[in-house]
């Protein structure tokens, strides 16, 4: 499966000029070639002046891996039975034998950027990454590009207001230029109003979530490490995970805090980052170990390499990453190709990275519209649209007294659609709903799975010690994440990445038969939901841009998947 990107003309974005010469470069025999860091112009945004040219920045150069159409051969190898690579993974050294851009491509990448007068020049062990320091006069002319300041939403924020370009003899080497803005992703967390009637209909914890998605004798993870990508101080999410387990009856899970960058003093996080750790290890039951990432801050040029250090460690077999952004914007600015091949990597090596779709349904957050919803633009969220990455939508769970399962419905603002710009992976193509069943849907859907994620049926959250009730996609990722670990250590850590097992047996496009009646139903472990919207679409048979393939029931889902 190849990815491609498709350029289009997008309101509030200037796409990639075609010239390669500019009549602003220092030096007029330069012949300058594209990367995919194209020019971003803000949407509501008052422009105030030119970025301070002494002003210091840190730059991230992504480089081309090399034989990237065999790495994608393989990860359909490592999940096709019959295969000699079925069930095999690749480790980091053997993904920097075969895969890794070459070390004369980084030395060249190197020697311009300190030919450049850029400094404190580093590369990432897997070769993926060149950073460097340097002020915005030197990186301005380095790249042929402009950075300005704006006023966005009370906030301000640079960006480059023309694309990054290169010198010829590095085109093909460099795919984009990280850092030349400062827009950051959002976390989709959405907490129950207590002041409303409507609040804790039901409320969830890890017992009877397991209850509810049937568990059965499913294993805990004991074998499975769980990665949360998370941002800032993260000192009291521990303290919060010890009172949780404590509370809950659950093994206290070894954690490790792994910085990535530099340490941010930020802690407005808090919320998030107790939410996942407290619900992928809560629903994974137990975990060999849990690692916290924590980068400098959601810039796209942080949270790349945050993605790179988990991805490039090897450690933690399932991640989960419960933030996003419109995908327009790590389109323009080049974060999209790049992020691409580190999950590229992470799925050889067997990981699977979880991702939130958003809480603003079908749309992306604008204005002042609650949860985005029904305002907004028509695109959907990254990094859930990435096909490496499992995209983890929303519903409204029912139980019975006995926390039994009893129904599901979308939930109004899980995030779900078709992508602009990545294409559908050949494990899901044959799945989504197109207007031809003979024909393959061409365009990557989300979500993939879902969970719980309506705050009125959320869940119990921890935060400084005290009990909050908490929902959103940001709690439904994290749940769908443990699930996957449970499945992993009940197979001894074989499965590998997530997407081609999950599909597997799914039905086909316009192969199912029947017209089901009633709210769900089950079909290949997964329970179908078949009522709700998310503005622009509405749960159907089979898959859908609501629910995807519905939510996991945990031990009919281990029966049936492939291992």
């Amino acid at each position: 499966m190849t990815v491609h990107y498709r350029g289009r003309l997008l309101a509030g974005a200037a796409m990639v000029s075609l010239c390669l010469m500019s009549a602003n470069s220092s030096d007029a025999s330069t012949v300058w070639a594209n990367t995919h860091t194209q020019a971003i112009v803000l949407a509501k945004a008052t422009s105030l002046s030119a970025l301070d040219p002494a002003k210091t920045l840190r730059i991230t150069v992504a480089l081309q891996m090399q034989n990237r159409q065999d790495l994608e051969n393989l990860v359909r190898q490592q999940a096709t039975p019959g295969s000699a690579s079925y069930n095999t993974h690749i480790t980091p050294a053997q993904f920097n034998a075969t895969y890794a851009p070459n070390l004369a491509s980084v030395q060249a990448v190197k020697n311009y950027l300190g030919g450049a007068g850029l400094r404190n020049i580093s590369v990432e062990p897997n070769r993926l990454f060149v950073s460097a320091t340097g002020t915005t006069a030197q990186i301005e002319t380095a790249f042929n590009t402009h950075l300005a300041s704006f006023k966005q939403k009370g906030k301000t924020v640079f960006v480059n207001t023309s694309p990054a370009q290169v010198p010829q003899a590095l085109s093909g080497i460099v795919l984009s230029v990280l850092g030349l803005n400062n827009v950051r992703a959002t976390t989709p967390i959405t907490q129950c109003d207590i002041s409303q009637p409507t609040c804790l209909r039901f409320s969830y914890d890890p017992p009877t979530y397991w209850k509810a998605y049937n568990v059965g004798k499913v294993t805990k993870a004991w074998k499975t490490s769980i990665a949360v990508m998370a941002e800032g101080d993260v000192s009291k999410v521990i303290p919060d995970l010890r009172i949780f387990e404590s509370a809950m009856g659950l093994p206290q899970v070894p954690v490790s805090v792994v910085r990535v960058g530099l340490a941010s003093p930020d802690s407005a996080g808090l919320d998030e980052w107790d939410l996942d750790t407290q619900y992928t290890t809560g629903m994974a039951g137990a975990v060999k170990t849990l690692y916290i990432y924590a980068t400098t801050s959601l810039t796209d040029q942080d949270t790349a390499l945050e993605f790179n250090h988990w991805a490039r460690d090897n450690l933690a077999q399932v991640a989960n990453a419960s933030f996003g952004i419109c995908e327009f914007f790590p389109f323009l600015d080049g974060t999209m190709v790049a992020d691409d091949q580190v999950f590229l990597e992470a799925a050889a090596q067997g990981q699977t990275m979880f991702s939130s779709t958003g809480d603003t349904g079908s749309f992306c957050p604008v204005g002042a519209a609650a949860n985005g919803v029904p305002a907004g633009a028509p695109f959907v969220n990254f990094p859930a649209t990435s096909p490496y990455v499992i995209g983890v939508g929303g519903t409204t769970l029912i139980t019975n007294a006995d926390a039994s399962y009893n129904s599901e419905v979308a939930w109004y603002a899980g995030g779900g659609g078709i992508s602009q710009f990545e294409y559908s992976p050949y494990w899901q193509s044959p799945i989504i709903p197109t207007n031809n069943p003979s024909v393959p849907a061409t365009f990557r859907a989300i979500p993939d799975v879902s969970m719980d994620a309506d705050p009125n049926t959320g869940a119990i959250v921890y935060i400084n010690g005290q009990v909050n009730y908490f929902g959103g996609t940001s709690l439904s990722s994290p749940l769908a994440a443990g699930v996957w670990a449970r499945l992993q250590s009940s197979y001894g850590n074989t499965l590998g990445f997530a997407g081609p097992r999950l599909y597997a047996n799914y039905p086909a496009f316009g192969t199912a038969p029947g017209t089901p009646s009633g709210p769900t139903r089950m079909v290949d472990g997964m329970h179908d939901v078949l009522t709700g919207a998310n503005a622009l679409y509405t749960s159907l048979p089979y898959y859908d841009f609501t629910t995807g393939l519905g939510t996991l029931n945990v031990a009919a889902k281990r029966a049936v998947v492939p291992h």
